[in-house]
C-alpha cells in the first residue's frame, strides 16, 4: 500500500480558531468518556480540545507519516492524566481493543467510503460507547475550498441518517453556526476561494463565532454551517 499523504494545506492555518474549537468542544463534550480514539489527529490541534482530563487511554490515529511527526511534537505540551498513544495508520491497522468514544472532527467528510468507515468504527466500539462526527454542512456550499482540501461531500440531517452505523442509535444530530451560514449567504468571497486568508479567519472567529453561540440556542440548532452527530451503542 502507498503512503498516504493529506490533500489539504490548512490544518495549520484552521489551529488557530480557538472561539470555535471552543465552542464546538463544548457541545461535544458531555458524550466524552472512558478510552477516547481521535480518528485523523492531524497535527494535534484539536486533541487539547477533545480531552475531559480524566484518566484512561487516549489514541490519536492519523495516517499522514509526516503529519504524525508534527503531532508528536505538539502532545507532549498538552497536560493531562490520561495515557497518550499515537498511532501512524487508519482503523484497520488497530488491534481489536474496544474504545468508548470513537471521534471525527472535520475528518469523515475526507473519506470516500464514510458509511463503511462508521460500521467499522462501531465494531471497535465498547457497549454503551459513542461516535462523534463533526462534519461541514450542506451540499450546496460545496466550494472550491471544499474540493482543494479533499472533502468528497458535506452533510445534512438526512445524508448523516443515511450513514448511521448499524445497531446504533442517533443520539443527537444539531448544526452549529447560524451567523456563519447567513454570513456565507451574504457574502461567499470565502466560500468561493481555494483556500480562506487569515484575516477573514480571524473575523469569522472573533465576531461571527460568538454570534453563532447566542444564535444557535435561539434557532434550536436547526440551522448553522456545521453539523454535529453522536451514536451510541447499545450498553
Amino acid at each position: 500500500m502507498s503512503e498516504f499523504k493529506y490533500a489539504g494545506s490548512e490544518l495549520d492555518l484552521f489551529a488557530v480558531v480557538l472561539n470555535w474549537k471552543s465552542y464546538w468542544s463544548r457541545q461535544i463534550r458531555p458524550f466524552l468518556r472512558g478510552d477516547i480514539l481521535e480518528v485523523g489527529a492531524g497535527i494535534g490541534a484539536n486533541t487539547r480540545f477533545l480531552d475531559p482530563g480524566d484518566s484512561g487511554r487516549y489514541v490519536c490515529l492519523e495516517p499522514d507519516a509526516q503529519l504524525i511527526s508534527q503531532l508528536r511534537q505538539e502532545l507532549p505540551e498538552i497536560q493531562t492524566r490520561r495515557s497518550r498513544e499515537v498511532v501512524c495508520g487508519t482503523l484497520q491497522s488497530l488491534p481489536h481493543q474496544p474504545f468508548d468514544t470513537i471521534v471525527y472532527i472535520d475528518v469523515l467528510e475526507h473519506i470516500e467510503n464514510d458509511r463503511e468507515e462508521l460500521d467499522l468504527a462501531a465494531s471497535l466500539l465498547a457497549p454503551g460507547g459513542r461516535i462523534i462526527v463533526l462534519s461541514p454542512a450542506h451540499q450546496r456550499l460545496y466550494t472550491p475550498f471544499d474540493a482543494a482540501i479533499g472533502h468528497f461531500r458535506r452533510y445534512d440531517r438526512a445524508m448523516i441518517r443515511s450513514i448511521s452505523p448499524t445497531g446504533l442509535r442517533l443520539e443527537c444530530l444539531r448544526y452549529l453556526d447560524s451567523a456563519g451560514l447567513f454570513a456565507s449567504g451574504a457574502n461567499l468571497l470565502m466560500l468561493r476561494q481555494s483556500m480562506p486568508t487569515r484575516a477573514q479567519l480571524r473575523f469569522w472567529d472573533g465576531w461571527i463565532v460568538p454570534c453563532s453561540r447566542v444564535l444557535d440556542k435561539l434557532f434550536f440548532y436547526a440551522i448553522g454551517k456545521s453539523i454535529v452527530a453522536v451514536w451510541q451503542k447499545p450498553a
